[in-house]
């Protein structure tokens, strides 16, 4: 008889997730993840409220969260995910950049008392280039999906023109 050790859930709370992403208030858009597996998924959450900052000017009579802000935590999901699978923690020299964005497409509004669940997929990585598969659903209906592009640098390199320009 051969038994097995359960596999546990590996997730992040806000201090976990805080302690890989210099993001902060009011564009710290990831409030936990759910589970994660290393070179491979990710899934978190982002759970959205009325006093968010942008529901003032983005619609005040029909709040919708902005799309460049859903795929932005679509985007900090997925640097968690490289973080964990690289086995390292950025200091405060790392940057995350976006390298492209294609594909995307909003399905659905996203408004408050929503929680956007995030399911992001590595694809590839390639010369120092993330690719990822990026689904982000509301109560399992897909509001926003997207391939995001991302590369991770040294902040005083990234800073340098690249060669040739």
């Amino acid at each position: 008889m051969t038994t097995t050790q359960p596999e546990t859930s590996k997730t992040m709370d806000i201090c976990e997730i805080k302690s890989y992403l210099p993001h902060r208030y009011p564009l710290l858009l990831v409030d936990r993840v759910l589970s994660y597996e290393e070179n491979k998924s990710i899934t978190a959450i982002k759970n959205v409220t009325v006093n968010e900052e942008f529901f003032n000017g983005h619609f005040p009579h029909k709040p919708v969260m902005p799309g460049v802000l859903m795929i932005e935590a679509m985007a900090q999901t997925a640097a968690l995910l490289s973080f964990k699978t690289m086995g390292i923690k950025p200091d405060e020299n790392s940057v995350v950049y976006f390298v492209g964005i294609d594909n995307a497409r909003f399905k659905r509004p996203v408004g408050p008392g929503d929680q956007l669940k995030m399911d992001i997929e590595i694809v590839r990585v390639s010369r120092g280039i993330w690719k990822y598969k990026a689904v982000g659903s509301v109560d399992g209906q897909t509001a926003v999906e997207a391939d995001l592009m991302c590369t991770i640098r040294n902040a005083a390199d990234a800073s340098q023109p690249a060669a040739g320009q």
